[in-house]
């Protein structure tokens, strides 16, 4: 429901994502089947399948969203990277030199294919008939892309923060519904504040476990206890240093989305993130306990669970209507880009 154009009272419209783990149960055990016996053909199709479910499942002011992707595209794609990446295997088996080329010229087009990627995902998602897309330039993909993280190599990964938020500034400003371009106004310094507290917490947990319970493993190595004692001592210490990382990354999760969201405008419409560490480490170590003893048969389960609270803890802080936009003309773009960041497994959501 959207305000009338001449209400100024702002109204917080939920995303709400109605999908559940039972119904994409049955899509992803036949798209897994499928993708199997055509050797990954079907894989291209699987994926418009997934995500037109997903699409049409996440509602907000009472329309859903759409996915326009089409299989055959992403299937061409999809071939034309895993050509790259043969002729990447296959370059190497044929001296070092050829291979070291052929490195260099991945390096060299990978911006431009995560590029055509953005544009691709957007141009074929749309919200009440008025699609997204995305802009920018080849020049600033390769900008934020290749040589900013070259050079973050350089400084030990100190400018990880500062190359966060200068990717994320690239993609949402970049974005746009229909003719009207996202905004986002996060801060270098919060970015640097949140890496910080993760790190802070992290080692520092670390440290008392390694005090307090390796100091424990080490005294019972001391008093010469049995053999099944230290291993017993010496594998609870180890899963205790696990848990608090599983712990502590779920914080950074948390924080870094809720800083992302809390600092993106579509207009005058302001998004809201309230992510909370507890729910979130809930959620992803339950996911995990889940696909372990199900032998991944709970993957799809998971799968809906975290991102129906990662959708649902975002919302629009609405001042007017949501109809007000114009829908931009824009040119059908390559899915060959899509194709190369399905296989490489990125993901640009954070």
């Amino acid at each position: 429901m959207d305000f009338d154009a001449n209400n100024t009272t702002p109204r917080q419209e939920a995303i709400t994502f109605s999908a559940t783990g039972s119904e994409y149960f049955r899509i992803w055990i036949v798209n897994l089947l499928l993708s199997i016996v055509t050797l990954g053909i079907y894989s291209a199709w699987a994926k418009v399948r997934r995500n037109r479910y997903f699409y049409s499942s996440t509602h907000l002011a009472g329309s859903s969203f759409e996915y326009h992707g089409n299989a055959v595209a992403i299937l061409k794609g999809r071939i034309a990277a895993v050509v790259l990446i043969a002729g990447y295997n296959i370059a190497f088996q044929v001296s070092p030199v050829v291979g070291l080329i052929m490195l260099v010229l991945m390096a060299a087009i990978l911006p431009w294919l995560v590029w055509k990627s953005l544009q691709f995902k957007l141009y074929n998602t749309s919200y009440r008939g008025i699609r997204f897309g995305f802009g920018g330039s080849a020049k600033e993909a390769y900008k934020y892309f290749l040589w900013l993280p070259i050079l973050n190599t350089f400084t030990g990964g100190l400018m990880t923060p500062f190359l966060h938020q200068r990717l994320k500034r690239f993609q949402h400003t970049q974005s746009r519904f229909g003719a009207t371009h996202f905004s986002f106004d996060a801060t270098v310094g919060s970015f640097y504040k949140t890496y910080l507290l993760f790190f802070a917490l992290l080692l520092g947990g670390l440290l008392v476990l390694i005090f307090v319970v390796f100091g424990s493993v080490f005294a019972s190595f001391a008093a010469n206890a049995n053999d099944s004692t230290k291993v017993g001592s010496l594998l609870f210490a180890i899963g205790a240093l696990y848990l608090w990382a599983f712990t502590v990354l779920p914080l950074f999760l948390t924080m870094i989305q809720n800083l992302i969201w809390n600092h993106t405008r579509l207009q005058q419409h302001q998004f809201q993130s309230q992510l909370t560490w507890g729910r979130t480490t809930f959620v992803m170590l339950s996911n995990l306990l889940g696909i372990v003893v199900t032998l991944g048969l709970f993957t799809p389960f998971a799968h809906v669970r975290w991102l129906k609270y990662r959708l649902e803890a975002t919302s629009m802080l609405v001042h007017g209507s949501l109809d007000e936009f114009v829908a931009a003309t824009g040119q059908q773009v390559s899915a060959t880009g899509e194709g190369m960041v399905d296989l490489l497994d990125f993901d640009l959501s954070l």
